[in-house]
């Protein structure tokens, strides 16, 4: 079955009919279901037949053939549909395969990516390639196209993504446009973004919002310039807001906004009872997030809130399936639906004990069945972080009078450095570090000050960044420059020194951006990184998604891009880049 173009083909539909024919045995017969059927709202008993990755048959009756058909007696369980993740970004240390392979083991069936890495990464072809790569794991792989890169790039490469952009909204594999973290340009007159959201709409694919704080006001223009789900929603007053107004909401519980459990509580003691126009994300969480699973999560939130059972499900399943206008393949446990099929032992526990993904076992009575195997990903295209270049006495000149001070994780604003940058260290008695963007190619850099990170460490080095060019940071040249010749070593990577001494690395070896080891290795490696950062005086909770949104436009209120420094409201550049 081609996943992404959501058929197949003549030959297997006459395999299907046959089945049910009793000329052809399924390959898994389910006797004794209580499963949850979605469009009823309803625990329903019924025998399930399975052919391959389809769901044939659901109702009272037993095949007539079942010679070579697995028989699975699931009395006393309870079946629901696989969750469905709508807004992952399958590129935070770990990738989309490693990230796919992880969610099914807890149930997470599908998931609906952004495409931002692939923009940057690869050109279009390769990346095209890799869809359809990817669409032959396991899980249901979609993926979303962005209308902007999230920063402010060199002009030939802003040329580049506007030139693909129309190739990427009609590709198969695209179910949706979004997200829209560019709103402000375009209610401001940026025709060229919403011709892109018009053809969007013309293909009947969604369109995804980014619109945090919104009055009902700007709610309105946008649906009206064809917006219509959001995921940003802080309080209970704005999911119903966005409601009110015929939006598909999102509610998040990711690593930066864990909302979901007081948004659902708030809701639920307002007596609110209307869920269908509900679902939920974890937002593209750090690894360590996931240590008890994906969308499974999710929904143990929901039921603890309050949520009615039933409806908890449908927020991680069915709601969202709909919503892609893919429920005709994923999201229920019906006829002609892919086999993605979770067992649990209560319908109050949503961790599956098994789980069944494209009519194969992943996780079968609590033990892992599907094991991990990387992709080649250099044969595919993305290989290891290669620079023929190095750093100079010049590159490490700091002399900018405007720094960027952390609010908190994500958020920078300006500050006036009142302390020396040309010194060759930073005293631990302040708490700004050196901070420059560069160029992977290494044709320019940005240099300034980052005040709030750490108090103490001597130098980072990331290749993981918004645009995938590398970051600098520390309070010691000496050690940034260590930092950097082993990120170099190491074919790209996050890279810690401290007096002297590389006193930690995470290889990212997929382009520089994302490891290809398993997401249980993972988890454990950057939870060592988040405590020696922590341990370094840095403050705040997630110290990945600071590396990752420091060249982020759609964040106020300063920020260091290709460009150069930015003001983000006004879209100016206070200092350009200098070309190395």
């Amino acid at each position: 079955m081609n996943e992404q173009r959501f058929r197949w083909r003549n030959k297997q539909l006459r395999e299907h009919v046959a089945v049910m024919d009793g000329k052809l045995a399924p390959t898994k017969l389910i006797k004794h279901a209580t499963y949850l059927n979605v469009h009823m709202k309803e625990w329903m008993d019924a025998h399930i037949w399975i052919y391959q990755d389809r769901i044939i048959y659901v109702g009272e009756d037993l095949p007539e053939t079942t010679e070579g058909t697995e028989v699975i007696d699931a009395k006393g369980q309870y079946l629901v549909p696989g969750y469905v993740e709508p807004h992952a970004h399958p590129f935070q240390l770990y990738n989309p395969q490693s990230l796919a392979h992880y969610a099914t083991q807890t149930g997470t069936t599908t998931l609906v990516n952004d495409n931002l890495m692939w923009l940057f990464l690869h050109d279009k072809k390769k990346a095209f390639s890799l869809l359809e790569e990817l669409a032959q794991l396991p899980a249901s792989v979609f993926w979303w196209s962005r209308y902007d890169s999230q920063s402010m790039l060199q002009e030939k490469d802003q040329r580049k993504f506007e030139r693909d952009m129309m190739d990427w909204l009609e590709h198969d594999a695209v179910i949706q446009g979004g997200e829209l973290t560019a709103w402000p340009e375009v209610m401001n007159g940026d025709d060229q973004m919403l011709h892109w959201m018009q053809e969007t709409t013309r293909l009947r694919k969604p369109i995804e919002g980014h619109l945090p704080g919104s009055s009902d006001r700007t709610l309105t223009k946008m649906m009206l310039l064809g917006v219509n789900s959001d995921h940003e929603s802080m309080t209970a007053d704005d999911v119903l807001k966005r409601l009110r107004l015929g939006y598909n909401v999102g509610l998040r519980y990711s690593s930066i906004r864990p909302d979901l459990p007081e948004i659902l509580k708030d809701l639920v003691e307002r007596g609110h009872t209307q869920f269908d126009h509900m679902m939920m994300t974890t937002d593209g969480s750090t690894p360590s997030y996931y240590r008890d699973g994906v969308m499974n999560t999710c929904i143990q939130i929901a039921i603890d809130a309050g949520v009615p059972v039933i409806d908890a499900y449908l927020m991680g399943s069915y709601n969202a399936a709909r919503h892609f206008q893919i429920d005709h393949r994923t999201g229920s446990i019906a006829p002609g639906r892919v086999a993605h099929i979770n067992f649990l032992n209560s319908p109050d526990q949503p961790a599956p004990h098994s789980v069944l993904a494209k009519g194969e076992w992943i996780r079968k009575d609590e033990e892992l069945v599907h094991q991990f195997k990387s992709f080649e990903w250099e044969e595919k295209g993305v290989a290891p972080v290669k620079l023929d270049w190095d750093l100079t006495e010049d590159d490490l000149q700091f002399s900018t009078p405007v720094g960027l001070e952390m609010a908190n994780d994500v958020i920078m604003k300006p500050y006036p450095v009142n302390i020396d940058p040309a010194m060759q260290k930073i005293s631990k008695d302040f708490d700004e570090s050196f901070l420059m963007l560069v160029d992977r190619e290494g044709e320019w850099r940005v240099n300034t000050l980052l005040k709030g990170f750490t108090t103490s460490l001597g130098g980072l080095v990331s290749t993981y960044s918004n645009t995938g060019d590398i970051i600098l940071t520390g309070k010691n040249k000496g050690d940034m420059k260590l930092a950097f010749q082993r990120m170099k070593e190491i074919g790209g990577g996050i890279v810690l020194a401290h007096e002297g001494e590389v006193v930690y690395e995470l290889p990212l070896r997929v382009g520089g951006k994302m490891t290809d080891v398993s997401m249980e290795t993972l988890i454990e490696q950057e939870k060592v990184l988040a405590d020696l950062v922590k341990s370094h005086g840095y403050q705040f909770g997630d110290p990945v998604y600071t590396l990752l949104f420091l060249s982020s436009v759609h964040l106020p209120f300063i920020r260091v891009t290709p460009a150069g420094i930015i003001d983000v409201k006004k879209k100016e550049v206070l200092f350009p880049a200098i070309m190395r």
